[in-house]
């Protein structure tokens, strides 16, 4: 386990790494390959992850079996601490988008450690305050953005956790499906697409597959504004 990443995640925010052993040593990994069900919504919660590395989607399906994706999240990032605060049924569903390797808190032992280091408590309500202003601004996005403002908009935030810098600009392997991506952006795959291949045609992207190339980052910024 790649020590370094997991300390980034806000549960440890503020702490020495050393005083972070304890908590670190009794946590265990799980390892998914992409397609993985890690939990569905409507399951009891009581579990804490943090990703080590690979990529986790989160999203909810309608009655009609329509898949909404609310957040992608990478190495660093942690998921599911709103059964602490609110233990119940998950809201979501998470899955695995590309191999990946979680470290898993139960709910009792983060309890435990939370009575021990009580100042942890304000970093977690400040992940799920970010967490919350992220929903908050996707669904202004969804009312007042059009499908290609939201496309520039997923783009540069996808790159900025999973972006590489190259010689051309900023290479984001993604590893989303077409469908996927739409699903992020909350419109058709064809009116995404259509979007994406505009992008390509002004010279602001290039498509590699489950990657895209950001070439004019600028333009894009513009653009998702």
């Amino acid at each position: 386990m790649d020590d370094s990443v997991v300390l980034a995640a806000p549960l440890f925010a503020g702490l020495d790494p050393e005083e972070a052993r304890p908590l670190l040593a009794s946590m265990t990994t799980v390892r998914l390959t992409r397609g993985d069900v890690l939990f569905n919504e409507g399951e009891r919660g009581d579990r804490l992850f943090i990703i080590s590395e690979g990529k986790i989607k989160l999203g909810r399906r309608s009655s009609d079996g329509r898949e909404n994706l609310m957040a992608i999240l990478g190495p660093g990032e942690m998921f599911g601490e709103l059964s602490l605060f609110d233990p119940g049924p998950r809201t979501l569903t998470a899955s695995a988008v590309a191999d990946t390797t979680l470290q898993e808190l139960s709910h009792s032992e983060l309890v435990a450690w939370l009575q021990t280091h009580p100042g942890m408590s304000k970093f977690l309500l400040g992940a799920l305050a970010r967490r919350l202003r992220r929903t908050n601004e996707n669904l202004a996005d969804l009312v007042f953005s059009d499908v290609p403002g939201r496309v520039a908009k997923a783009l540069l935030d996808l790159s900025t956790r999973f972006g590489q810098k190259t010689d051309e600009g900023i290479r984001v392997a993604h590893d989303l499906t077409q469908e996927e991506l739409a699903q992020l952006v909350g419109a058709s795959r064809e009116t995404v697409n259509k979007a994406l291949a505009d992008f390509a045609a002004r010279g602001w992207v290039r498509r590699e597959g489950r990657a895209v190339v950001l070439l004019d980052i600028p333009r894009l910024e513009r653009r998702a504004r």
